[in-house]
């Protein structure tokens, strides 16, 4: 037992010693890759098809978070094959915390991505990757199909991985192009419902619970869309020499 204890005191002290920050240095260069990493992935139609699940996954997990901080239970997590998703929370029809759960899958990938590029400017990537590879190993037990499981089981072991593994320069570079992603690929998700709205979308459903249109809830989704790319775009250009 005294063996166990000291194990688990060690990778403890490992694993705290990996959640402080780290400074970024000059990585002008590495941003420039990183742009076109993500303007590559964004741009170029069977590449989008298939990573955009990251961006579901956050939505997803936005509908969930917010569910659970309003007193909902979150009970599953599904993630299709085209890609689209469904998380799960239990609690009144009807609501404040019904409409706030729901409100919150549009608006949580720009404003997790704002936040990543923030964290990855002021050398903060590995604390995000740690919690990150926490939260995605705690939804883990909420998924409801295979195909869900793989997802997130490898996103969970990638991201992991990199905070245990992971350089610091690598870090902060992934930390910064999710975080681009992320809010690129919101204002695509974002045009996606528009283009094909359905009775049964997170703005037409947020209509139906409140006297409020479906667009002005999609005019919601678009300010705060907006306020995430405004706020990401400074560390952006101060890293890539922009300024």
């Amino acid at each position: 037992m005294d063996d166990v204890g000291a194990a688990v005191g060690r990778w403890w002290g490992q694993a705290w010693a990996r959640m402080q920050p780290d400074a970024v240095g000059d990585v002008g260069a590495v941003v420039l890759l990183v742009l076109a990493a993500v303007a590559a992935v964004v741009l170029v139609p069977p590449v989008w098809r298939q990573a955009r699940v990251l961006v579901t996954v956050v939505h997803e997990l936005g509908h969930a978070v917010v569910g659970v901080l309003c007193g909902r239970r979150f009970t599953g997590l599904v993630l299709r094959g085209d890609m689209s998703g469904h998380a799960v929370t239990v609690g009144p029809a009807r609501g404040a915390g019904r409409v706030l759960s729901t409100w919150a899958g549009y608006p949580a990938p720009a404003v997790v991505g704002a936040l990543s590029v923030q964290a990855a400017a002021a050398g903060w990537a590995p604390p995000v990757l740690g919690v990150t590879a926490a939260l995605l190993l705690g939804a883990l037990v909420r998924v409801r199909s295979w195909y869900t499981a793989a997802v997130m089981v490898a996103l969970t072991a990638v991201t992991a991985a990199l905070w245990w593994w992971g350089p610091a320069t690598l870090q902060a570079a992934v930390v910064l192009g999710m975080g681009v992603f992320l809010v690129v690929g919101a204002w695509r998700h974002l045009g996606a419902v528009l283009s094909r709205p359905s009775p049964g979308s997170d703005p037409a459903v947020l209509g139906q619970l409140t006297w409020l249109p479906r667009q002005m809830w999609v005019l919601s989704f678009a300010v705060v869309l907006a306020a995430a790319t405004w706020w990401a775009l400074g560390p952006v250009r101060a890293l890539a020499g922009w300024v």
